[in-house]
């Protein structure tokens, strides 16, 4: 029924909106776009209202597929004597339950699709090391954290890079010999993000 395929995919939608400020930043990994999809970062104050709607457009659509049948819609289907479509089914419905669940759930997750820092460095002068924080606009999950981290940890020298979405900031800790603040600055401008204020800890 047209009905049922308007809910099923106004779930989907709904819930790949309220996470896609999140999933953003990984498929801007997979497609090595790094600043592209950050932008989606302006849907997180309406996070809150696509996962309500996400859940009320479910609910709703378990209810119509699970309340028992009217008498006048028993006989409808006795006279049509038709198999309900895949796309009508308990089946399917089920599918684009677990895939909303999946998506409202992504930030919670984000961050594992991101490599592993490796980074071996040998501090040869310790008067070399600095410390620096970046306030940083713009991120919303542990995948934004991870997409910072990312970027800066593919420059030389670096020797921790911690991103905080909550704290909003990235706590740097590299080898001057190797790297500086512009080029971190330039890394974290990269993803899209907005580098708001550097300050020099050590």
């Amino acid at each position: 029924m047209k009905g049922q395929k308007t809910i099923f995919l106004t779930g989907i939608i709904t819930a790949f909106a309220a996470s896609l400020c999140c999933i953003a930043p990984v498929l801007a990994l997979v497609a090595g776009t790094s600043g592209l999809f950050s932008t989606f970062s302006w849907l997180e104050p309406f996070r809150p209202w696509l996962i309500g709607l996400t859940l009320v457009v479910l609910s709703f659509a378990w209810y119509k597929k699970l309340k028992p049948k009217e008498t006048d819609d028993i006989d409808c289907e006795c006279e049509k004597d038709e198999k309900p479509s895949f796309y009508q089914s308990k089946k399917f419905l089920g599918i684009v339950t677990v895939f909303s669940v999946l998506m409202l759930t992504f930030p919670s997750y984000a961050d594992i699709f991101f490599p592993k820092p490796h980074n071996e460095i040998t501090v040869v002068d310790r008067n070399n090391i600095q410390q620096a924080e970046f306030k940083i606009h713009g991120m919303t999950c542990t995948g934004c954290e991870a997409h910072v981290e990312h970027e800066i940890n593919q420059l030389n020298g670096i020797i921790t890079a911690e991103a905080s979405y909550e704290d909003g900031n990235a706590i740097v800790e590299f080898d001057q010999t190797f790297t500086n603040i512009d080029s971190i600055k330039s890394a974290i401008s990269n993803t899209g993000y907005k580098i708001v204020s550097i300050t020099k800890m050590k």
